[in-house]
């Protein structure tokens, strides 16, 4: 079994989950080798060169994939999904957050994950947040990602439906790790994290919809 990980701060929790599940060690490696930015991963799950992954919300449509009730959400703001207004720049790290700042009709350079809660957390009113701005506008949250598949179905199952119930606590030294190399304090990261969810729900399932349908026709009728 191959798990792509996505190396961004709002995942942490699901990291330090499955570090610390009984989960045979060759898994808990192949993870740590198979990390990358969420476009790399949506090749890599897209090719079958892992079989599961947290992809890209634009690309998790794909029908060889078998989409799970975890992703990444956020409710009403994110902080790390932003645009600075200006000189239009896709991130291309993100199809998605690329599509949603087109939906919302925001123009400037678009910027996604840790670098980008860095610059936020530096200088917030310099960006625009994406997430905020879908929500203001729909009144839903919004589904960066979600969990894809393409075989061992019982075990991505049990997993995140495991994860989903449990509130996992962060130790100390890996919030330092972390701290250190993202240059971003551990309270700074706590917050950030009290403002990213992972259960998909009747209300994430209505928004994720939404925001497809508007991906497909490349219009804004918000």
């Amino acid at each position: 079994m191959l798990f792509g990980k996505i190396d961004y701060i709002n995942l942490l929790p699901f990291h330090v989950f499955l570090k610390k599940s009984p989960l045979q060690s060759s898994f808990k490696k192949s993870i740590e080798y198979k990390k990358g930015v969420p476009s790399n991963l949506n090749r890599a799950l897209a090719k079958r060169k892992i079989d599961a992954a947290v992809v890209s919300s634009i690309t998790s449509t794909n029908p060889m994939y078998e989409c799970l009730d975890m992703g990444i959400i956020a409710q009403k703001n994110v902080n790390s999904v932003l645009v600075k207004p200006g000189k239009i720049c896709d991130d291309p790290a993100s199809e998605t957050s690329n599509a949603l700042a087109k939906i919302l009709k925001v123009n400037g350079e678009v910027l996604i994950g840790d670098r980008a809660l860095k610059a936020y957390l530096e200088d917030p009113k310099a960006y625009i947040d994406l997430a905020k701005t879908w929500n203001e506008r729909t009144g839903l949250p919004f589904v960066f990602a979600r969990v894809c598949i393409t075989k061992n179905s019982n075990f991505y199952k049990k997993l995140t439906k495991n994860f989903l119930k449990q509130r996992v606590k962060i130790p100390r030294y890996i919030l330092n790790r972390y701290a250190n190399e993202r240059q971003i304090s551990q309270n700074e990261i706590l917050n950030y994290l009290k403002v990213i969810s992972y259960s998909i729900g009747p209300k994430e399932k209505i928004a994720l919809k939404r925001f497809l349908n508007l991906a497909k026709s490349n219009s804004c009728q918000l």
